[in-house]
């Protein structure tokens, strides 16, 4: 650790940098900031494959988090170090470009830093082995795209084992089956084409969570579930082949933008002004009935004479739904947002089969049910406790995730570490080509491949050593398929065992591990200024040293 001082004159130091500054420099500083990424890679590497284990988060107030998803761990604990930061950014990026993965991609990043600290202790420069690292995650991206499989949207069986692959080593194993079937149904309802591509935008496929029940009770609503209740008890609960009125637009009488007074000089007035209301009110309900809604969803308020007209008439209504929810209740049902009810036609409205309100979990919901083409719909996801339905909501966000980067890229590999055990020879007989320092950290990179195999063997008990060496034997044979079968502890086909994933997944994986790695180790000085030393030598910021002055 050097202090302040930067460079000396004639054995005097010169101090540049205010006191209380820590820097570390060299190889000290890309020690400390390797040590700091290993550390993150560990805290997560135990949660890799279907045999990981689960982290349990306490916060401060108590509150508790188990799970073994890699990217909440990360975002639960509360990390300090720059560099370790840097690590959380890996996992962030992978959840948000592909939902899955989020493991893989720190547990690489972290074992490429423990290779390149192995290389620097050899005296090989940062740029060499960031460029050699560069090198063999150009040519991994290749050997992927080469030994990856097509795959369409119509391919179910296949997207099934993709989403089980995902929900593989989260607690609601025997529920992973249902699970798997309501994500890919979800996928093709929402998935559009452009250009003659798949497009799916994983937020038309709404989560909402209710604890009760077990995960089994999971299931897909082809439409829209509403953490809303009628407004009005002389409503009706359930309505059948649903027209649906969506409004953006208050239901009730405005209030003056500038401060107004009304004179009120005799009592007719009042009851002439309170009549004056109630017609207003009268006539915008009469709008919503010429249009043949008898469903209607606002993002607005509702006042309470109109709700009493509205039951009258017996339209289901809800108030106050979410914009977001607005968005998806269009999407569902085919129905136009309106702002002004003077706007609303027959031809906006929606449709769906059945909307009705149904207690779930202690709570009133609506259920917005059978849309024709619903191009929006909803997971109602349920568990024992919230702890589980919180566990699972993240399996089907995972899984989501993985099937609908699949449909987009239209791409798979096998999984059980297969394709990692395939990179490391191949990029092995790709180091070959180059010769002095630059060699080693291709090789290195290649080394580094194979912690995802050895760990899953590891997270499932069996003798990683072992199972390298055998893994190693299969795919020199040519058996590029092959990976760990943690149930029977060997080698094993994954193509048999049914373990797939998405392509996306491995290149995003790779590409933010390295680059992660190449810019960890392109630092090789850490400056870092305390706060303490703004404030004086004690008392308050901005106190002259030694405190008040004297008059």
């Amino acid at each position: 650790m050097v202090q302040a001082s930067i460079g000396q004159l004639g054995g005097q130091p010169i101090l540049i940098l205010p006191e209380g500054t820590l820097r570390q420099t060299g190889i000290g500083a890309q020690g400390s900031n390797i040590a700091a990424a290993k550390a993150v890679a560990d805290a997560v590497r135990t949660t890799l494959g279907p045999k990981g284990m689960d982290k349990m988060l306490v916060d401060s107030i108590g509150d508790i988090v188990i799970t073994n998803d890699g990217v909440t761990i990360l975002e639960e604990m509360e990390i300090e170090h720059p560099a370790a930061k840097m690590m959380v950014d890996v996992a962030k990026t992978q959840n948000e470009e592909v939902g899955d993965g989020t493991t893989t991609a720190v547990v690489l990043a972290g074992e490429l830093l423990k290779k390149a600290g192995e290389l620097l202790e050899q005296n090989i420069h940062p740029t060499v082995i960031t460029r050699g690292f560069k090198l063999a995650k150009d040519e991994a991206l290749k050997i992927l795209n080469e030994i990856s499989k097509p795959v369409s949207l119509n391919d179910a069986e296949t997207l099934k084992k993709i989403s089980l692959t995902s929900m593989g080593g989260k607690s609601m194993e025997r529920a992973s089956p249902v699970l798997a079937d309501i994500v890919v149904q979800a996928v093709k309802e929402v998935a559009g084409q452009s250009n003659e591509k798949t497009i799916v935008d994983t937020d038309d496929i709404k989560r909402e969570k209710k604890h009760g029940g077990s995960a089994e009770d999971t299931e897909l609503i082809r439409g829209i579930v509403l953490d809303k209740e009628v407004v009005h008890p002389g409503m009706p609960k359930q309505i059948k082949e649903a027209n649906i009125a969506l409004v953006d637009a208050a239901i009730e009488v405005k209030e003056t933008e500038t401060d107004a007074q009304i004179r009120i000089t005799a009592p007719e007035q009042i009851q002439a002004f309170v009549e004056q209301e109630q017609r207003m009110l009268r006539q915008m309900v009469e709008k919503i009935i010429a249009s043949g809604a008898n469903v209607l969803f606002s993002q607005k308020g509702i006042d309470d004479i109109a709700q009493h007209y509205l039951a009258k008439k017996g339209i289901l209504t809800a108030r106050r739904v979410k914009k977001s929810d607005m968005e998806k209740l269009a999407k569902a049902t085919g129905g136009r947002i309106v702002t002004s009810l003077d706007d609303l036609s027959a031809a906006d409205l929606g449709y769906a089969k059945l909307v009705e309100e149904k207690k779930i979990g202690g709570e009133e919901m609506i259920f917005v049910r059978d849309c024709k083409n619903p191009k929006a719909v909803t997971i109602l996801v349920r568990g024992s406790t919230d702890h589980v339905v919180d566990e699972v909501d993240r399996s089907v966000e995972d899984a989501v995730g993985a099937v609908a980067s699949a449909v987009e890229i239209g791409k798979i590999v096998y999984g059980a570490g297969s394709p990692e055990a395939e990179l490391a020879k191949r990029i092995r007989k790709f180091a070959e080509g180059f010769s002095g320092r630059e060699q080693l950290a291709i090789q290195s990179f290649a080394e580094a491949m194979e912690v995802i195999p050895r760990g899953l063997a590891e997270n499932a008990g069996l003798d990683p050593i072992d199972i390298l060496v055998e893994l190693r034997a299969a795919h020199e044979q040519g058996k590029i398929s092959y990976g760990v079968d943690i149930d029977n502890g060997k080698v094993a086909d994954a193509a048999e065992l049914g373990v797939l994933e998405p392509l996306k997944v491995k290149t995003q994986a790779i590409k933010s591990a390295s680059e992660a790695a190449e810019m960890i180790l392109r630092i090789d000085d850490v400056i870092s200024a305390s706060k303490l030393s703004k404030s004086g030598a004690g008392g308050m910021p901005g106190m002259p040293p030694g405190g008040m002055p004297e008059y």
